[in-house]
């Protein structure tokens, strides 16, 4: 009886493995400034979006003569990290979407040098 009543207290006693974080996923884009984005992407019932696609396209140097199309997906958690965007790139209008569902969001890195968005897709 003892080592039946041993055997139920170390049980009781033992703590679940932690989980480690989901890693964010995470585009670089490379422009030599500071500026960021974060995302987290959700439905109509504030469930997060796997695999939802943000898309941004950006125009900057001289005159805004060079481009660049860049785009990430979400995380399990529905996140999604955009960095190295300088502070002097023009307004960022992001396209996020999945399937069907698509709406967008705006940065002025100039106003807002580090931007987070709680995106809900319907």
């Amino acid at each position: 009886m003892h080592v039946a009543m041993f055997l139920l207290l170390a049980a009781l006693g033992q703590q679940p493995a932690a989980t480690p974080p989901v890693e964010i996923p995470v585009l670089d884009a490379d422009q030599g400034g500071d500026c960021s984005t974060d995302f987290t992407v959700v439905d109509a019932d504030g469930q997060p979006i796997y695999g939802a696609l943000i898309h941004v396209k950006m125009r900057y140097g001289f005159l805004g003569i060079k481009r660049a199309d860049l785009e990430v997906g979400t995380n399990s958690d529905g996140k999604a990290r955009i960095v190295g965007l300088s502070d002097g790139a023009r307004p960022l209008v992001y396209h996020i979407s999945k399937g069907e569902r698509e709406t967008t969001e705006e940065q002025d890195v100039k106003l807002a040098c580090r931007a987070a968005f709680n995106t809900t897709l319907q």
